[in-house]
């Protein structure tokens, strides 16, 4: 089975052509809520394209997305430039994850992608930080149940804010400097955000940890930040960068199984009709 995963996100669009469970591409794109239909099919064509992977191959196109502006152009993309009615991660979904939370529609598409790909690849319990335009830090406990979440601006939203409201702040790249004891103003400004943002993660782990008393609970990051922070952090167990989409993948696989069982019932019961 081979399918095109995109998962849609506020800043960034994450796709990835997967056959079975080995990845054969991926790419990013920026999220424009400006872009037409048509501007999303030939950014389609041509990706593909430049891994010279056929568009008749794909058996499926699977949506993740927390940005429902971008969905209108995004469905009739897929529908006119890939020949495919995509499936949209959302209510009345398979996702194999169990939301143990006061209210289940309220957790996001990204979510349950990374908490599908974390059960069923890691199993629990374990902490997901996702290291995206906003950190998430998703609890799932030791029945395999998501009972928990701590979100914090992302690093890069902490940058940003730095110089936009600062004005005699300049912009700068987000990398951990020679020492935290800095001495020029770029040097100042890296150390306070890559080093803060290194206590704030393992500040929020380790508070997790003790209120949920499972001190050998797994910690998974993912997420475009996760490469900066995650070699300064002795609190992750495993980085995996395309956790999401994996997760996509998963759950797809899922209701494709589903819609299969469901057609081969439906052609019994014509046949014995």
């Amino acid at each position: 089975m081979r399918m095109l995963l995109l998962d849609i996100g506020n800043t960034q669009i994450k796709m990835g052509v997967y056959e079975n469970d080995q990845e054969l591409a991926s790419w990013r794109m920026t999220t424009s809520v400006s872009k037409t239909t048509d501007e999303y099919g030939i950014d389609f064509l041509m990706l593909l394209y430049s891994e010279k992977i056929p568009v008749e191959s794909l058996d499926a196109a699977v949506v993740s997305s927390v940005v429902p502006a971008i969905m209108h152009h995004m469905i009739s993309a897929i529908r006119r430039y890939l020949h495919k009615e995509p499936i949209i991660i959302g209510p009345g979904i398979k996702t194999g994850v169990n939301l143990k939370v006061p209210n289940p529609l309220e957790v996001g598409a990204d979510l349950i992608a990374d908490l599908a790909a974390a059960i069923e690849l890691y199993k629990g319990p374990c902490i997901i930080v996702d290291f995206g335009t906003a950190t998430k830090y998703l609890v799932v406990n030791d029945k395999q149940e998501f009972v928990a979440a701590v979100f914090s601006p992302g690093i890069g939203i902490s940058a940003a804010t730095l110089t936009e409201k600062a004005a005699q702040l300049p912009g700068f790249e987000i990398k951990k400097p020679r020492s935290i004891l800095a001495n020029s103003t770029v040097e100042c400004m890296q150390a306070g955000i890559v080093y803060g943002y290194i206590g704030q993660v393992k500040y929020i782990v380790d508070e997790i940890k003790k209120e949920t008393g499972l001190s050998d609970i797994k910690v998974i990051a993912t997420g475009g930040f996760g490469k900066i922070m995650v070699p300064e952090l002795d609190c992750v167990d495993v980085y995996d960068k395309a956790l999401t989409l994996k997760g996509i993948r998963i759950i797809a696989e899922k209701n494709l199984a589903e819609q299969e069982k469901a057609r081969q019932k439906k052609a019994l019961r014509e046949k014995t009709n």
